[in-house]
């Protein structure tokens, strides 16, 4: 066993319906209860949490969609996705499947909302007090809708209701406002959980603790010590018959505009007063507002096309997919922060489809050692491997055992599966969906937090959407990206240690 810790000190931020834990009396109504992501996700997710004691005390699980079908074929659905390998968790699905029930209907209908009460209301066998959570796993056109008839019909009299909410959350500055605009009014800040999933895995929530546990980490912190910082999501797929949903959003704003730039907000936020919710989300916003908008100059976009040997198809060969779509699957731009500790400092962002490896990685490049004694010494590194294979681990230079001073590049290594080899990493939607019941708001998106953000991106965004002339680049499928992709990173200051490629 590792040897325990320190404790972090939680304090409580102002007590209100939005942080109370819920501990009994509360049914989750899982919005979107046929499509994939609650297929894949929510509800292997919600039974994690049930096998191992999270949920609240009696809990009911109520699925609502508008696809008809009977009772067991919606259990066939829930537990489609759900790994048993012992008898004793087949057992445990078998009592999950008994919380579960479900009720087709409209998401525009009040008729169908007033349905869904009435379910709600037999579950809950005339309780005075009840509590509602409403995960919206739901394509964004029926966010506003759904939210709406929630509020009409389905929101407890006596009780607490809270509601999760998918990205994407807008395409642009103007329709995220408009979608906290037509959620506010029925919905208050402290009942929205907005869930950007990275923020629940393991290695993004370490951020904190690395940065502000570690002297060692917190003095070099910063621009006179770090040369330039890389964020790299890359997946070896491309969008397998979801083109046309993909076409819509493109790779910046589905993983560079929420994920990365969540990660990066957690880098180089300043200390926070505590690690209550608002005031990590504060320091988050903070961050955000002393970056400029992304400048179209500092940004390159790419597009799968066909891999070298022909077998795997190009973007454009799903039937989805618009003729001539100029949709990147790929981009790398460039962001500053302009403030004291950050100034000049380049971060440099990659996000890509169909490449050579699945990886999620911050790559932090310190300056160069002073000259004078060393010829050529290559920089130091400290590279966090957010998924797969969860790591930490520094590039540090040695000399090489034997008669010669010779140096040689090595790492000093916290591998988790490793070193945690007898601890399981709970999954990201495991995580939230458990904060979300404690009313823990710490890795949810506030709503000026998301204003922020798309301060950043909507002006690169409406350039590359007006400029018709701006093509993206292809690359062939299963490739490192476009071949201009190290030209670019160099150009930014960064130094490619012997072979090594990102």
């Amino acid at each position: 066993m590792p040897p325990q810790g320190s404790t972090i000190v939680m304090p409580a931020d102002e007590p209100h319906a939005g942080n109370i834990e819920l501990t009994e009396n509360t049914i989750i109504v899982v919005l979107g209860a046929s499509g994939d992501l609650a297929k894949k996700k929510t509800f292997p997710a919600l039974f994690g949490l049930f096998r191992n004691h999270f949920l609240p005390k009696d809990v009911k699980i109520v699925g609502y969609a508008r696809t008809k079908m009977d009772h067991e074929e919606y259990l066939k659905r829930v537990k489609s996705n759900i790994k048993t390998p012992t008898p004793e968790m087949e057992h445990q699905l078998d009592d999950f499947l008994e919380l579960c029930t479900y009720i087709a209907g409209q998401y525009d209908q009040d008729d169908s909302f007033q349905n869904l009460l009435k379910h709600l209301e037999e579950l809950e066998g005339g309780r005075e007090e009840t509590n509602r959570v409403f995960y919206m796993a739901l394509p964004p056109s029926v966010f506003i809708p759904v939210s709406q008839h929630l509020k009409r019909n389905c929101y407890p009299k006596k009780g607490i209701a809270r509601i999760i909410v998918e990205k994407p959350f807008g395409k642009d500055l103007g329709g995220s406002r408009e979608l906290q605009a037509a959620l506010g009014p029925d919905w208050d800040e402290q009942e929205i959980f907005r869930i950007d999933h990275y923020l629940g895995k393991e290695m993004v929530k370490n951020l904190l603790i690395l940065r502000f546990g570690n002297t060692f980490f917190n003095a070099t912190w910063n621009r006179q010590h770090i040369d330039n910082v890389q964020i790299v999501f890359k997946e070896p797929f491309g969008t397998e018959g979801r083109g046309g949903y993909f076409d819509e959003f493109g790779i910046i704003r589905d993983v560079m505009q929420n994920h990365l730039l969540q990660v990066l907000t957690l880098l180089t936020m300043e200390r926070p007063i505590s690690f209550s919710a608002e005031d990590i989300r504060d320091e988050k916003v903070r961050v955000l507002r002393c970056m400029p908008p992304i400048e179209p100059g500092n940004t390159i976009i790419g597009q799968y096309g066909k891999s070298v040997d022909g077998s795997k198809p190009a973007y454009k060969d799903d039937d989805t997919v618009p003729k001539g779509s100029r949709c990147p699957t790929f981009a790398a731009v460039t962001a500053y922060i302009k403030n004291e500790r950050w100034e000049g400092v380049p971060f440099i962002f990659k996000a890509g489809k169909a490449l050579n490896e699945q990886k999620t990685e911050i790559r932090i490049q310190f300056k160069d050692v002073t000259s004078g004694i060393f010829k050529d010494i290559p920089r130091n590194e400290l590279v966090i491997r957010v998924q797969p294979n969860e790591s930490v681990y520094i590039k540090m230079n040695s000399k090489l055992p034997g008669l010669t001073m010779q140096t040689i590049v090595t790492e000093l290594d916290l591998t988790y599966r490793r070193r945690f080899s007898d601890l399981k990493i709970p999954e990201a939607y495991e995580s939230l969906i458990l904060d979300a019941i404690k009313g823990d708001h710490s890795n949810f998106v506030r709503d000026d937090e998301l204003d922020a953000s798309w301060k950043i991106f909507t002006p690169l965004l409406h350039y590359l959407d007006e400029h018709e002339e701006v093509v993206p680049m292809e690359y062939p499928y299963g490739s490192r990206g476009p071949k201009i992709l190290d030209q670019f990173t160099e150009s930014f200051g960064y130094k490619f240690i012997e072979n090594a490629k990102l």
